[in-house]
């Protein structure tokens, strides 16, 4: 659930407001893109509030780097450098938003939230990917991690923010758990939606629909998978953040790390709240950037009362405020907080009931979600509804929950996003084809081999 990296991504968050331009990229070839972009002035998306579409000779980052159409900044850190990722994929790029009330999503100088892009290319498999932004993110920032390789697969790919972004995004809704139970309602509207807009490009509606996503996003999978299973045929789940109105969620696991911050609590009481030992070389970084921004936020987003003067109406104003953690959080109690603050986590909970295939993959050495008392324990969720043969979990040994730190410690961790486009291919086998993925297991950490770009879900 990466927030913001460091101080130069949040200041890209503050100042990088872009203009959408109606033309393709410079260079591109006028004739070449008149007869692959026909007839997209007459693309609608159904609901939206406003949308624009533009005919690009690469939907993905590597031909739009450095234009309105993706953003590089807030994808910054969730990839490993030397990352390969295909390119070349012509097609239609419609942005827009959807009506909404709230003004935190700046992208487009817009100013508001509900944005999504939805891309078409021109040669389509008959397949559609719908994911939702990580962490506090927005509709760009999986555009290396997803969009890109479904796009040169042929899939049709959309993505939104969420209906609500950045540090204050408990500021929205008027009820304690609103902004995230908003999350779920936008990412069914751009489910249906874009269905409708593949089916006014192509001529027929997908044959398959895939929910997908990270962190924040894997969350998401879960959650749509459980309670509109309907709408999609499976997904595959990258350290889904797991919700449950009795614990464990993160308001159970995150108050030991301020304690321990503040010096209240030890290395010890980290690892007896379920933080895996060997991640403990991450736990500076995470005390930076991570534990006590997120703890704030999301105790104010389902527990405001608890502490109304931090963060109040705001996470911060500055770079320090905004990392800086609430004192008070260091003695926060989930489980002795009123029952209201139970249901506010209730209304947005998962239960484990998938009704479709979905892959789980998390990293052992996750620092900001342990992998104890996360997916293992939505694995388990899984299992106790009688839904296991729907679903297929993966430990990946040296993972942990962004890939950008593998650049820093190579010899410690490996990214996870070979073996998420590994497992993606694999859910689109068993889907399609019947091809029973592997069984649970732990990927093992290669000795040597190229780790940033190539992993087998097999031994």
């Amino acid at each position: 659930m990466r927030l913001f990296p460091g101080v130069s991504l949040f200041a890209a968050f503050l100042a990088g407001v872009t203009v959408l331009a109606p033309a393709s990229p410079a260079g591109a070839d006028p004739g070449a893109a008149a007869a692959h972009c026909a007839r997209q002035d007459r693309l609608h998306v159904p609901g939206a509030a406003h949308q624009r579409s533009a005919c690009l000779d690469d939907l993905t980052t590597a031909g739009l780097a450095g234009t309105p159409y993706t953003d590089m900044a807030d994808q910054a850190g969730l990839a490993a450098k030397g990352t390969r990722s295909p390119s070349g994929v012509p097609g239609v790029q419609i942005d827009g938003y959807f009506p909404d009330d709230s003004r935190l999503n700046a992208t487009h100088g817009w100013a508001h939230d509900a944005q999504f892009v939805i891309r078409l290319p021109d040669r389509w498999n008959g397949g559609l990917v719908v994911t939702g932004a990580p962490g506090t993110r927005r509709q760009y920032s999986t555009d290396a991690l997803i969009s890109d390789q479904v796009l040169a697969r042929g899939f049709a790919y959309a993505s939104t923010d969420k209906g609500n972004t950045g540090p204050d995004f408990f500021t929205d809704g008027r009820r304690p758990g609103d902004a995230v139970a908003e999350w779920n309602r936008r990412v069914t509207e751009l489910t249906l939606a874009a269905g409708k807009a593949v089916r006014q490009r192509y001529g027929r509606a997908p044959e398959r629909t895939y929910m997908t996503g990270v962190s924040n996003a894997g969350y998401l999978t879960r959650w749509q998978l459980e309670n509109r299973p309907e709408l999609y045929d499976g997904g595959v789940d990258w350290e889904g953040v797991l919700w449950t109105a009795d614990g464990p969620n993160l308001l159970t696991s995150l108050p030991v790390t301020v304690a321990r911050s503040l010096g209240r609590a030890t290395d010890e009481d980290l690892v007896g709240a379920g933080f895996a030992p060997d991640s403990r070389f991450l736990w500076p970084y995470h005390e930076q950037a991570y534990w006590g921004l997120t703890q704030k936020i999301f105790r104010a987003e389902f527990d405001p009362s608890y502490d109304p003067a931090c963060p109040g109406s705001t996470a911060g104003r500055t770079t320090e405020e905004i990392f800086a953690p609430c004192a008070s959080d260091a003695s926060y109690d989930y489980a002795s907080r009123p029952a209201s603050v139970h249901r506010a986590v209730a209304k947005v909970a998962l239960t484990g009931r998938i009704g479709k295939p979905l892959i789980t993959l998390h990293g052992d050495l996750d620092a900001l979600l342990p992998i104890a008392t996360d997916s293992d324990v939505y694995a388990r969720m899984v299992d106790d509804r009688g839904r296991g043969r729907l679903h297929r979990y993966y430990t990946v040994r040296g993972g942990t929950h962004t890939d950008g730190l593998y650049d820093t410690y190579p010899d410690r961790l490996r990214p996870i996003l070979p073996c998420y486009r590994s497992a993606f291919d694999a859910l689109t086998r068993w889907v399609e084809e019947g091809a029973t993925p592997p069984a649970d297991r732990t990927i093992a950490r290669p000795a040597g081999g190229d780790v940033v770009n190539s992993c087998a879900l097999t031994g």
